[in-house]
């Protein structure tokens, strides 16, 4: 598996606990997995692949940590990097903003020369909408750890497991 450091930003913890529970699945170590306030240029430049998640706050908006980890990676050449997002959001309370973070995310750095992997069908979930769909698909993992625990899991597993062909 190529060299994946795991970026998170997470004010309640939630994110942050996914971030560990992904790294753990895919048998990436604990010295791996960052919280994005501690990200700089030389630390991110020596993964292969970077696995970056958000929560989303307020009104569609990134996790606040994400504003100056978002200036470090768009600073960076990414070409020939592999990039997996994963998003946490509430689909209830803000179905109209459901992971919109991990879109935000996802803006930022799609002209980047990075490769995204590990878009995840919307099927399966409820909201309204999200800047984080495209062709009906989310652009990564979207949690909603609040309404739905009992399917996150589940959406971990399975998308790790699909991961793991992808950073072969």
């Amino acid at each position: 598996m190529k060299k994946t450091g795991v970026f998170y930003g997470s004010t309640t913890g939630t994110t942050e606990s996914v971030a560990r529970t992904i790294a753990e699945k895919l048998g990436i170590p604990s010295s791996d997995v960052y919280n994005v306030s501690k990200m700089t240029a030389d630390v991110a430049g020596s993964y292969e692949a970077l696995i970056l998640g958000t929560s989303t706050w307020g009104d569609g908006e990134l996790q606040d940590d994400w504003y100056d980890g978002i200036k470090v990676l768009k600073g960076m050449d990414l070409s020939g990097k592999t990039v997996a997002l994963f998003g946490c959001g509430d689909s209830e309370s803000y179905s109209d903003t459901f992971c919109d973070g991990m879109g935000i995310l996802f803006e930022d750095l799609k002209n980047s020369g990075c490769r995204f992997i590990g878009a995840v069908p919307d099927a399966d979930y409820t909201y309204s909408s999200s800047i984080a769909v495209t062709d009906s698909n989310f652009v990564g993992l979207a949690i909603d750890d609040i309404n739905e625990s009992d399917k996150t899991d589940e959406r971990v597993t399975a998308w790790t497991e699909k991961l793991k062909t992808e950073l072969a």
